[in-house]
């Protein structure tokens, strides 16, 4: 293989460009990014960036010196439009054609919006930029915020906002935030964290649609599903995201929530793998960090062997800062599984549990408990299956 486009200046794409160098590639290697900037680290966007305690410069996954060791060739904002698999060749803006003999798909996920008008003052929160955006409303002075969806996005601006002293409600339409995750027990704790920082919680209700006015046009108000009017001057929707995939339509590559890959990470095409969000490796499709940097080797390795020679089965992991708690699970929760502390008290919201079925351990819970929290995740890995096979 003489050549490869990583498609995403993404995370999970600057660590498959990484591992591709590391495991001996030593051929032309493009890197493809539709936003202008250089790959950076998204999950402080919504806590240390938006409250100002974090620069731009901090937010960098490789400095200058890692930048020129990976000898990589970067074409940052431009978007890819097309993939002809057929001619090896990716199809760019501006009517450009990239030819490779290998592709990483390392595009991400975009954020899912509500329909209507977006008026002034209205925010998704995905990229840096939307993150500027965000800030400079946020720092002209106190304002009433309403944030749409209680998840791991929505929960940290909602805590960073009250942070920097805004009037925070947050609106989920599920029965309890990170319900799906948690299980009732443990999802009406970390909901509780809202209210013990003065943020107003509103759950089983949607949003109807924005109202905007004034001779700005700036946004005034949202009004839910059921009829309720909630006053605001910013709004900041986290709603989930779908991955981004519209580019490869007609490739004939198998899209479903994202580009469905083997447990390698490796499309029905050997020469094409795809890495981090946008992809469906072995039936899952995960959203998380630590996805994003644990595929990209075995992704690598697959390509260059041009077969699946190797398999990502990492245990499920992922985190959430939110009002100086640390919150923290691995493993994979049934929905009858059966949480029990183990240590610390979840009335101080500092402690450790464990999901049971069968009187076996499923996953791990903890909040502010990080050193027991990963002695615990690794005994789980453990007993599950190796990170990689």
């Amino acid at each position: 293989m003489k050549s490869v486009a990583v498609i995403g200046a993404s995370l999970a794409g600057l660590y498959t460009a990484r591992a591709l160098r590391a495991q001996g590639f030593e051929g032309r290697l493009v890197i493809v990014g539709d936003e202008r900037h250089r790959p950076y680290d998204r999950p402080p966007l919504s806590k240390d960036f938006l409250t100002g305690s974090a620069g731009q410069e901090q937010l960098a996954l490789a400095d200058a010196e890692e930048i020129a060791e990976l000898d990589a060739e970067w074409l940052l904002g431009t978007r890819a439009v097309g993939l002809d698999t057929a001619a090896g060749a990716v199809l760019l803006d501006g009517d450009r054609t990239l030819r490779a003999d290998g592709v990483v798909i390392a595009t991400g996920a975009a954020p899912r919006h509500l329909t209507g008008p977006a008026p002034g003052g209205s925010h998704t929160l995905r990229t840096l930029d939307d993150a500027q955006a965000l800030r400079a409303d946020l720092v002209r002075g106190p304002v009433r915020v309403v944030v749409i969806g209680a998840g791991f996005i929505g929960a940290e601006v909602a805590a960073s906002c009250a942070a920097l002293g805004h009037d925070v409600t947050v609106v989920e339409a599920a029965p309890l935030p990170l319900l799906a995750q948690l299980g009732d027990e443990m999802a009406r704790i970390c909901s509780a964290l809202h209210a013990d920082h003065g943020v107003t919680l509103l759950t089983g209700t949607g949003v109807a649609r924005l109202h905007g006015g004034g001779t700005d046009g700036r946004v005034t108000a949202v009004e839910l599903s059921d009829g309720r009017l909630l006053p605001a001057e910013v709004v900041v929707t986290g709603i989930g995201v779908r991955p981004n995939t519209d580019w490869l339509a007609g490739s004939g590559l198998p899209l479903d929530d994202g580009v469905r890959c083997d447990a390698g990470c490796v499309t029905p095409l050997p020469n094409i793998v795809a890495v981090g969000d946008v992809a469906r490796v072995g039936g899952t499709r995960a959203e998380h960090w630590t996805s994003a940097t644990e595929q990209p080797a075995v992704a690598a390795r697959n390509l260059l062997a041009g077969s699946t020679v190797a398999t990502h089965r990492a245990l499920p992991y992922f985190w959430s800062d939110q009002y100086g708690v640390r919150i923290q699970f691995a493993g994979r929760r049934g929905p009858t599984d059966t949480p029990r502390v183990l240590e610390g008290s979840p009335d101080d919201r500092s402690f450790l549990a464990c999901y049971e079925r069968d009187g076996r351990r499923t996953a791990v819970l903890a909040l502010n408990r990080p050193r027991p929290f990963q002695r615990h995740r690794r005994e789980l890995a453990r007993t599950t299956q190796p990170a990689t096979a």
